[in-house]
């Protein structure tokens, strides 16, 4: 049976290279290594790019939850205005705050913000980040405490509370617009004849990859205001910290069609929508290939050349030149698999270590995920490599004279 016979060439050939193994290990055992560290790379990387595409929050201490909007959805309590926001935001985090499970809970507004810089008067952005302030609080590195306590501009969803115009900086936004604490930021935005006066400094070490972003923490209300987000109570996410799993359930029937993410990512915002997670994890599946490809195509071909005795001799005893093929095709991607196995546990390893050192030294959470598919996917990948690899392996064997090498 065309089956039966299969599996006994694929069998022949896993026994042939424990074989190798046993008797002149080099060559395999590099082949096998070449192809983990290529899986493995492609594993860490891939582990990086799942974890950047789960990075749409924002940290702040103790933060335990970040609602944030699943898609854009007419039906959801998720309002389109031009990115995906959340609606009723005051409202809400009220609701989820006198939770007493809960010990706070901010909305977050996100908007990009023309300033004027305080010695030029020229025109510059620096991205405001709109919080309800608390006391001993910080979003993304910055302290809450210089703004005055709550969102008094918010009056109840009136609008025409007190303007305080309490902004915090980062060293970068404090940088760009050459102020200090106690300067005057005039606002660039039609309409808006409002300034903001510079209440604080900090440090606001979130970084972007590219860099620490110019950041400025204000009222939620204020930003609001300045962006015409006031129609509808609109924010990006709202945080929410707790002790207590059970939160969870609470949050998602707050806002059933987000999305309820925990405490396992970065400490930063992706401050724009792009396809770097996709594009990261393609450059690290093409890399692996090609890198394992060549390992196996030049090693094995190599194991192939110098084992053309016994290939001679297979075929002196009448096995054809197909089940030759398949016979080298089954040692080749047997070995890739090997590899693959390798590539796994070293990108399992590498995972863990960048975790650990982010979190050592920049305080982060998880900087790359694993997930269990990644094992199939391994695999997956080291088999293509075999197969790929298998095919000049296969050329050589085909070119071997069972009359030549038994002559021998």
């Amino acid at each position: 049976m065309p089956g039966n016979r299969l599996v006994a060439l694929v069998g022949l050939g896993a026994r042939r290279i424990v074989g190798r193994v046993r008797i002149a290990p080099q060559r395999v055992l590099l082949c096998v290594l070449g192809v983990g560290l290529a899986v493995g790379l492609m594993v860490a990387v891939t582990g990086i790019s799942l974890g950047l595409a789960s990075q749409t929050v924002i940290e702040g201490d103790d933060v335990d939850y970040w609602v944030v909007p699943k898609g854009a959805d007419v039906q959801s309590l998720a309002v389109s205005t031009g990115g995906v926001q959340l609606g009723g935001v005051h409202g809400a985090s009220e609701r989820l705050a006198a939770d007493p499970r809960v010990e706070y809970a901010t909305p977050v507004l996100l908007e990009l913000l023309p300033v004027r810089d305080a010695t030029t008067g020229e025109q510059t952005y620096v991205l405001a980040v709109g919080v309800v302030a608390r006391q001993e609080g910080t979003v993304l590195g910055l302290p809450t405490d210089p703004l005055a306590p709550g969102d008094p501009h918010y009056a109840n969803g009136s609008y025409d509370g007190p303007w305080t115009g309490d902004v915090v900086l980062n060293e970068a936004a404090a940088t760009l617009t050459n102020a200090s604490t106690g300067a005057r930021l005039d606002l660039v935005r039609g309409g808006a004849n409002r300034s903001l006066t510079v209440s604080g400094v900090g440090s606001g070490e979130t970084t972007t990859g590219v860099g620490t972003p110019p950041l400025a923490l204000v009222h939620l209300s204020e930003l609001q205001s300045l962006t015409g987000a006031t129609e509808g109570d609109l924010a990006d996410q709202v945080l929410v910290s707790t002790d207590d799993r059970g939160v969870r359930e609470r949050v998602e029937r707050v806002y059933p069609r987000t999305t309820v993410v925990t405490r396992s990512g970065l400490a930063a915002q992706q401050v724009t929508a792009s396809n770097l997670p996709l594009a990261v994890a393609v450059a690290a599946l093409v890399s692996a290939v090609v890198v394992g490809v060549l390992f196996v195509t030049t090693l094995m071909g190599l194991e192939v050349n110098a084992d053309r005795r016994h290939l001679g001799t297979l075929a002196a005893l009448g096995l054809g030149r197909r089940s030759r093929s398949l016979l080298v095709a089954a040692e080749t991607v047997t070995v890739s698999l090997l590899g693959g196995v390798v590539g796994v546990v070293l990108g399992l390893l590498a995972i863990l270590a960048m975790n650990f050192l982010g979190g050592a030294t920049s305080g982060v959470g998880a900087v790359a995920r694993f997930d269990p598919l990644l094992l199939g996917y391994a695999l997956a990948v080291a088999a293509v490599i075999g197969l790929l690899g298998a095919l000049y392996p296969i050329l050589l064997s085909r070119r071997t004279d069972p009359l030549e090498v038994v002559a021998r």
